[in-house]
């Protein structure tokens, strides 16, 4: 049986027995009060008993993970009190992840992936705007066009909205304001950089669930400075498509030793603000649901009231830093977490939330029949790596080193589609040619029937009046890149 310390005082110490790491957890506590260290310390614990982990490096100080740390006086000092006997200073194996591929590999999926109903909430589009967007999906979905990036579907939103009379018989009402609303929005993403987020090559699940050769998990850092502050929805969204994608794609393991893969998802708050009932209800699903697959999720917030009552009731281990009373309102939120844990009749849990120090925890773990253990009042272990991040020269080192270099460097973009799309529309405006000159030989009756466009054949022939200018060909390319067929 694998155990994670977490800390300890006063010949007490906290573990977590590694069979539990599937049933969540929360990290909470106000800024400053060392939140980032405890999420280190339980990120680095798993990775030595060989689980891979996941997380999101909000604040840019997590990259030392990866590096030793180096032995000071107060680290010291924090050894002895808690009494770790077998303390040693070492690194994590680590891959770093960016969105925006400056600080890391590019992490990349398609529109279709993300599906309409991530897709928006991250658009934040009313009911009606919602409705149409899942239209869109579905007309693409039943003509086979895969959407790739932002391109694909601003191209197929300006083909609906010309072909609205003929599709409203089958999708219902596509309103020109709703395709303009979410023309809009999709150019305020591209503006928060979402280009480089949406397109091929996706990244691949399996390359964040590894192991190195030493049987360690690998570490995911996704540097999220930029990400957040530029679009905390990006970040949000992203991470829920993140856990649904794992929750579709792996396989059931049942009451395992250990996970399979840890997440650690900081500002636990941005995946919650403003989200609709639907997606909250899937978020909650999800949480419940995924355990089975032996993925643990941890959340990292100001508050456990930042997360929805129904996730929180899920989440079996719980570190609670300290939060402060300033007002009424800010006395009734300790007094409601304070309620959050098991009894102990040796600690005052509302007063001792006020009174820890940093670096100091309330903390309450599960036992082995799953029961919540009593709250435990502890100092948080030291981390073995490096406090702090790594200088920029030793992140592009460990960059050149990685495994998954030159794997997402290159952005794909199907050359081959335009090509395909374009001896497609030829053959169309060839055929269309010799029907009209026939036509005209036979002299038809004006009233002959006019045989039914299916949607593919208008947007073939629209393609085709399109083939002679710049836009036409970016059009082209961006819807028929779908037509290839998935990842």
């Amino acid at each position: 049986m694998q155990q994670l310390l977490i800390g300890g005082q006063d010949g007490v110490t906290v573990t977590m027995d590694a069979a539990m790491g599937n049933r969540h957890g929360m990290i909470s506590g106000a800024t400053g009060t060392g939140k980032t260290i405890t999420l280190q310390i339980l990120a680095e614990g798993f990775s030595k008993i060989g689980v891979p982990v996941f997380l999101a490096d909000i604040k840019g100080d997590l990259s030392g993970i990866t590096s030793p740390g180096q032995p000071n006086d107060k680290v010291k000092q924090r050894v002895q009190q808690i009494g770790i006997a077998d303390y040693q200073q070492r690194g994590n194996p680590s891959v770093f992840w960016d969105i925006f591929a400056k600080t890391g590999h590019p992490v990349r999926a398609t529109i279709s992936d993300m599906g309409p109903l991530l897709l928006s909430n991250l658009l934040e589009l009313n009911e009606t705007q919602t409705g149409v967007l899942y239209s869109c999906f579905k007309i693409a979905d039943d003509n086979g066009l895969l959407l790739l990036d932002l391109k694909d579907l601003r191209a197929l939103l300006i083909w609906i909205g010309g072909q609205a009379n003929e599709l409203q018989a089958e999708y219902g009402n596509i309103a020109s304001a709703s395709l303009g609303a979410i023309q809009r929005q999709l150019l305020v993403l591209e503006e928060q950089g979402a280009e480089h987020f949406f397109g091929e090559p996706a990244i691949q699940l399996d390359d964040i669930c590894k192991t190195d050769f030493s049987g360690n998990g690998v570490i995911s850092l996704l540097d999220a400075t930029d990400l957040v502050s530029k679009s905390p929805k990006l970040y949000a969204t992203f991470l829920l498509w993140l856990l649904s994608e794992l929750f579709e794609n792996m396989p059931e393991v049942g009451d395992a030793e250990k996970p399979k893969l840890v997440l650690f998802f900081d500002e636990a708050h941005l995946l919650f603000e403003q989200a609709p009932k639907a997606l909250t209800d899937k978020i909650e699903q999800i949480v419940r649901l995924i355990r089975s697959k032996g993925v643990g999720i941890y959340f990292i917030s100001q508050s456990p009231l930042d997360v929805p009552e129904d996730i929180l009731g899920q989440l079996g281990l719980k570190i609670q830093h300290a939060l402060r009373a300033y007002t009424p309102k800010d006395q009734q939120v300790i007094k409601s977490v304070a309620g959050t844990f098991r009894e102990n009749p040796k600690i005052d849990t509302e007063a001792a939330i006020q009174e820890l120090k940093t670096g100091e925890a309330l903390v309450s773990v599960l036992n082995k029949d799953g029961s919540p253990a009593p709250v435990e009042r502890i100092l948080i272990r030291p981390p073995e790596s490096q406090m702090g991040p790594v200088s920029p020269e030793q992140r592009m080192d460990m960059m050149s080193r990685s495994p998954y270099k030159g794997r997402y460097d290159e952005e794909l973009d199907r050359e081959s589609a335009y090509e395909m799309l374009k001896e497609k529309a030829e053959q169309q405006r060839q055929e269309d040619v010799e029907a009209e000159e026939e036509k005209k030989e036979k002299k038809a009756a004006a009233g002959s029937s006019r045989q039914r466009q299916t949607i593919t054949e208008a947007l073939i022939k629209n393609a085709a009046r399109s083939i002679g200018t710049t836009v036409g060909r970016q059009l082209i390319r961006g819807i028929m890149g779908s037509l290839i067929g998935k990842r």
